[in-house]
């Protein structure tokens, strides 16, 4: 048993019902969570032409898929 003073994984909460729920947000997001979790030029170039692919729901997606172990999201009230 360990006794911890903090959880061990700080997770940034970001609310797509606000104002860091655009788009254009959650990318400049992506970009720095990339550099900060070490990702390539590459692999974030990779993941930036995912989230721009397709609809905002699959940019979502996207993004939690690659930054959920860092970031939690709160979805939009009335769904994605």
């Amino acid at each position: 048993m360990a006794l911890l003073t903090r959880h061990p994984i700080d997770k940034l909460t970001l609310d797509l019902n606000g104002p860091d729920g655009n788009a254009f947000v959650l990318l400049a997001y992506a970009q720095r969570m990339a550099k900060e979790m070490g990702l390539t030029k590459a692999e974030l170039e990779a993941i930036m032409a995912d989230m721009k692919s397709s609809d905002y729901k699959h940019l979502v997606e996207t993004f939690d898929a690659n930054f959920g172990s860092v970031i939690d999201l709160v979805l939009p009230r009335k769904g994605l």
